[in-house]
């Protein structure tokens, strides 16, 4: 379960009126603010490993339509000898508002976790999340759904929790003024591609929605049905 007690301040406030003027930086206090996001649940919760924060575009690269909210990756930053993990937050998320950023974060902790302590919450290429996530997820704070696509990553953020980061969703709101425009892809005139099918061994296949639907295909190799591979949109 989630610690309990007064939220730690981690730095001063930040000066987000910058953001704002013309000749200011722009994106520097948003990162700054995700950041202390991050170190505000690092507070809470020693375990999560110290990251890179970075902000970018979660609709390119994506089936139409999708979204990446977030996204961790182990060890993808090096300096001298010491490798970070990576945590990406999605520029056409920061429209949900600071709550739901908040639990964005919370979400990519509780994959933190999991990999600090070495427990496989994933498969599908980290689309499917099994019941070990939902109980990660529990113990940094956030709720879960069970989704048929993504198993349980659709994610919200409960009073209690909302309440405990009350100063941390503040300064939040304040320093995320904007959002990114989604990338439209396609066109009039335009063919859809079907997207593949994966399994839980990350075999791909490709087959008509029609197909799909007329009765589950199951993996030789892992024994699990193919699904449509969709990128996590709601974590």
């Amino acid at each position: 379960m989630s610690e309990t007690g007064t939220q730690q301040h981690i730095t001063a406030p930040l000066d987000t009126a910058v953001s704002m003027q013309p000749d200011g930086p722009v994106s520097a206090p948003m990162v700054s603010a995700l950041e202390q996001g991050w170190a505000a649940i690092r507070a809470r919760h020693p375990e999560v490993p110290t990251a890179v924060v970075v902000l970018g575009a979660g609709s390119i690269g994506v089936p139409a339509g999708g979204l990446r909210l977030g996204h961790f990756a182990a060890m993808r930053w090096h300096h001298d000898t010491q490798q970070l993990p990576e945590v990406f937050v999605g520029g056409e998320g920061l429209d949900r508002g600071p709550g739901d950023v908040l639990a964005t974060l919370l979400h990519e902790a509780a994959h933190a976790l999991a990999d600090v302590r070495g427990i496989k919450d994933t498969s599908r290429q980290g689309r499917w999340h099994n019941a070990r996530f939902k109980q990660l997820a529990t113990e940094v704070g956030i709720e879960t759904t069970e989704d048929p696509r993504i198993g349980w990553s659709p994610t919200s953020l409960p009073e209690a929790t909302r309440a405990d980061y009350a100063d941390t969703i503040t300064a939040l709101g304040a320093a995320l003024r904007m959002h990114r425009t989604a990338e439209v892809t396609g066109g009039q005139g335009s063919k859809t591609k079907t997207p593949p099918c994966v399994c839980d061994c990350g075999r791909r296949i490709r087959v008509a929605p029609t197909v799909l639907a007329a009765g589950p295909i199951t993996c030789g190799v892992c024994g699990t049905d193919f699904t449509p591979d969709e990128p996590e949109d709601q974590p």
